[in-house]
């Protein structure tokens, strides 16, 4: 037996019986001949977390638009948080943990610069809209790997089409990922918004820190212990209702404190426009795009619409930036 085919077997005798097991996964669309070493969900991760768009994550907005200070969360950071948290429900519930961390290392790689404003932006201005839990799946499918995509497995790829709250991944495994992602952008994001002087402690309603606990910390703490509590030995993963509803309450207030907050989202109006204005500029001027958009296009891979939203749904904060100022920005007269 090869080493990939003894870890399989382990899995077969260990993991819970509603884990997604590598042996019976359904696939890849382009067949190939299988590693000797790791099963296809390792394989996968190793993937994703090669892949560019992973590393261009560690300049993209998680709340605060390009922050100064050094422990602001990114969205790289956001999504090592969001993968620890669900290998640590996963590892818990026996249930699959490769299969996890990959949907979790690439639920947002389809993100775009300046996180939810600019998702917005792009959904305003493209005829077919934009949601990056669709174009994460479109990077590894199709534009990673010199436009022949990552060729990930079909469990990998829908749990991270199903990753938002609306989501319904088919894998129990999808489904931790779905609630870990909201529970450590919960947790952080309450800790970023207290550490930016946007949010106190105090403030948070006394009720949810009796019940969920009185720092960040504590409060995933409760949450992770919840979910898997509440998810040993269920063919579903969940919540218990106080703690779920807990949740809600929070993920509310958050939304109401922080997301839409008029300090902390003072410059997001200025960077919808600026993803905006990019996407209105290259859509009039194709020729200006990256050569292998342009070749897309030539050969009838998509729209013009769509390339450029492929092309500025993958620039980190900076990129863009610097896009928009060699475009629209005049420069000072040299000799």
């Amino acid at each position: 037996m090869t080493i990939r085919e003894q870890m399989e077997q382990r899995e077969l005798e260990y993991l819970s019986p509603y884990a997604a097991m590598s042996v019976n996964s359904k696939g890849r669309d382009r067949e190939e001949v299988p590693c000797d070493i790791r099963p296809v969900y390792q394989r996968d991760r190793d993937r994703i977390l090669h892949c560019k768009a992973f590393r261009r994550l560690k300049q993209k907005t998680q709340v605060f638009l390009m922050p100064k200070g050094d422990h602001y969360r990114t969205r790289l950071t956001h999504t090592l948080e969001v993968s620890q948290n669900a290998r640590t429900i996963a590892k818990a519930l026996r249930l699959n943990e490769d299969l996890t961390e990959a949907i979790a290392l690439g639920h947002d790689l389809g993100h775009t610069p300046y996180g939810h404003a600019g998702e917005r932006a792009l959904n305003r201005v493209c005829p077919n809209g934009f949601r990056h839990n669709e174009q994460s799946v479109r990077v590894v499918e199709v534009l990673e790997n010199q436009g022949q995509g990552l060729n990930l497995t079909k469990e990998v790829r829908d749990g991270i089409l199903n990753h938002k709250t609306a989501g319904r991944p088919s894998t129990l495994e999808g489904q931790i990922v779905r609630l870990s992602d909201k529970i450590a952008y919960i947790a952080h994001d309450t800790d970023d918004a207290i550490r930016g002087g946007i949010l106190t402690e105090e403030r948070i309603p006394k009720e949810l820190r009796k019940t969920l606990g009185a720092s960040p910390r504590q409060r995933m703490n409760a949450m992770i212990h919840d979910v898997i509590t509440q998810s040993m030995d269920c063919p579903e993963i969940r919540m218990s209702p106080e703690i779920g509803e807990a949740t809600a309450e929070l993920r509310k207030f958050m939304f109401a404190e922080v997301y839409q907050n008029s300090r902390a989202k003072a410059e997001e109006k200025k960077a919808v426009h600026l993803v905006e204005q990019l996407y209105m500029y290259y859509i009039e001027h194709i020729s200006e795009l990256p050569e292998k958009y342009r070749d897309r296009i030539e050969r009838g891979e998509g729209k013009k619409e769509q390339n450029v939203c492929d092309f500025i749904a993958g620039m980190t904060d900076l990129y863009a930036v610097k896009q928009y100022q060699e475009i629209f920005i005049p420069e000072s007269w040299k000799i």
